[in-house]
């Protein structure tokens, strides 16, 4: 595995990182994520912070990371929601009609279905779209089943199955999507990590090259695997999830392996 050095970034034009784990750990910032992503809007260096939650819209998801001491631009964040209805508006521009789609989850997900041209509606819906929400109820989950057994197909914004919160863990999106599965033996296609295609979509909206883009992430089986699928430069930082010892589990490798973001400040 490569150690991190200046030469090794010197062609790296585009960064994507991920958020919890490599930028911030419950609400605080991680040593040195305020002043990369400070050096990164200085240089008008073309970046996205991604995230798999589709509870928040971009403004809401600044907000918070403004109160947790770090500023970054509403454009540059990059949600699992905004992947999915970007996802859906490439379905249907061919169809010559709006997607009609059913939606499980908060604004963060509305928003971005509505914005991208989706109609949102329990009518004979195209799609039934299950995100993060912290009020799951069991009646809207029996209509998504329903409907999916009346044949719209089922998407999901990420298959993480659990989230945080101050009380403990709670059933997140890939859990009420298992739950669903079960009900009606129809799978979701998910869009969000790790599916590459939330890489590739994110690239698009900055206009960068696989080549010459790189993907920060704390987790090996989401975040690394991905780049590596979506051919970009990988940076394993090892102020989250993945710690040094698992790697070897893996039968891929990042390019490299540094202890935080701080290590990357002076050569990006």
């Amino acid at each position: 595995m490569k150690r991190n050095s200046v030469g090794e970034n010197e062609n790296i034009e585009c960064w994507l990182t991920d958020m919890d784990g490599v930028l911030v750990h419950e609400n605080h910032p991680i040593p040195g994520a305020a002043e990369l992503i400070e050096r990164w809007v200085a240089t008008s260096k073309r970046f996205l912070v991604l995230t798999n939650n589709s509870i928040y819209t971009p403004r809401d998801l600044a907000a918070r990371l403004r109160a947790s001491g770090l500023e970054v631009p509403e454009e540059n964040l990059w949600t699992s929601a905004l992947a999915t209805a970007e996802f859906l508006k490439d379905q249907v521009k061919n169809t010559g009609a709006p997607g009609r789609c059913f939606v499980v989850g908060e604004a963060g997900l509305t928003t971005a279905l509505h914005e991208a041209g989706m109609i949102l509606t329990d009518t004979n819906p195209d799609y039934v779209v299950l995100g993060e929400t912290r009020t799951y109820s069991f009646g809207t989950i029996t209509k998504a089943i329903r409907l999916i057994l009346g044949g719209a197909r089922f998407i999901a914004t990420n298959p993480d199955v659990t989230g945080p919160s101050q009380e403990g863990v709670l059933p997140a999106t890939g859990a009420i999507a298992a739950l669903i599965t079960a009900a009606t033996s129809m799978e979701p296609y998910i869009v969000g990590k790790p599916n590459p295609m939330m890489f590739r979509s994110a690239m698009r909206k900055i206009d960068a090259h696989s080549e010459t883009t790189a993907m920060i992430g704390d987790r090996m089986d989401t975040d690394i695997v991905a780049g590596i699928e979506a051919g970009l430069h990988t940076v394993l930082v090892l102020s989250g999830i993945t710690q040094r010892e698992d790697i070897n589990r893996y039968p891929f490798r990042p390019t490299q392996v540094v202890n935080s973001v701080a290590d990357l400040i002076t050569t990006v």
